[in-house]
Parts: C-alpha cells; sequence; structure tokens
C-alpha cells in the first residue's frame, strides 16, 4: 500500500473550487497534472483520464467513478489489469471554513502487488509533485475575481 495526500488552503467558497474541478472540458487549460479528463459524475461510471506526473510520461485510464458529492468529494478508482495487481483510489475533497475559504484534499491510496515496484523512487516524487502543482493550480484559478 501506498499513499499520497497533500492539500491546499484556497481563498475561494467550495462552490467555486468545485466549479472548476467540474468542468472537465477546460482541464487542459489550467491543469499541469490531469491533463484530460472526461465523463460522468455518477457513481459507476467510467471516466477517460490523462495524467502527467512531472518528469514523467503522460498515462492514459479509464477509472470507475466511486463517489460524487457534490461541493464535497469526487472519487474514482482505476486499475491495471486486475485490481489485486496494480490499483489507484484517487480523490478530491473540499471543506468549506466559516469564513468560505475551503481546504482541497488531493489524494491517492495505491494497492496491489505491484505497488512496490511501480511506486517507488521518480515515479512517487513526481506523482506528489503532481498533485502539488494541481493544486496551485486550482488555487490560482479558483482565486481569480472571474472564476
Amino acid at each position: 500500500m501506498c499513499h499520497i495526500s497533500t492539500s491546499i488552503d484556497i481563498e475561494a467558497p467550495a462552490s467555486r473550487v468545485w466549479a472548476v474541478l467540474m468542468d472537465f472540458p477546460a482541464y487542459s487549460d489550467w491543469n499541469p497534472f490531469v491533463r484530460s479528463l472526461a465523463g460522468k459524475t455518477a457513481i459507476g461510471s467510467r471516466l477517460q483520464v490523462l495524467v502527467q506526473p512531472e518528469g514523467g510520461r503522460v498515462m492514459s485510464f479509464a477509472p470507475e467513478v466511486l463517489a460524487c458529492v457534490p461541493e464535497q468529494e469526487f472519487r474514482w478508482r482505476g486499475k491495471v489489469l486486475m485490481k489485486w495487481l496494480f490499483a489507484g483510489e484517487h480523490a478530491f475533497r473540499l471543506t468549506e471554513s466559516a469564513d468560505h475559504s475551503c481546504r482541497f484534499i488531493h489524494e491517492e491510496r495505491f494497492s496491489g502487488i505491484l505497488v512496490p515496484l511501480l511506486m517507488r523512487g521518480a515515479m512517487r516524487a513526481g506523482t506528489q509533485e503532481g498533485f502539488e502543482a494541481m493544486n496551485r493550480a486550482l488555487k490560482a484559478r479558483a482565486e481569480r475575481r472571474d472564476a
């Protein structure tokens, strides 16, 4: 098992941050990590995702939506061949503060027998750096007055 968790405080209400996260067609305009995201947010639906970890190559996969709670959580699970080989449960979570700012939590839990091989060294570091780059870009986009 490998768990990568990042977070960032955003000076915008959860509703605005959620709107940015759910605007899948705009991802290529602002998101340095999730370069493309398409599909429906209904539980059980399949997404089409292209990610590019920092310093890594583009990877494409079709995860299944596990949760979509407006302004709180969007979560999916992807796998390589069989989930016991390599799977990742990716989550975007929002918690709003009393001052209408929010915290964005971006994390993934990897499991399967290939985790020790695939999630070590540069791959793990590149994934974490990719999460952090996305977090900063999301913050910048959500905090813009015209967002």
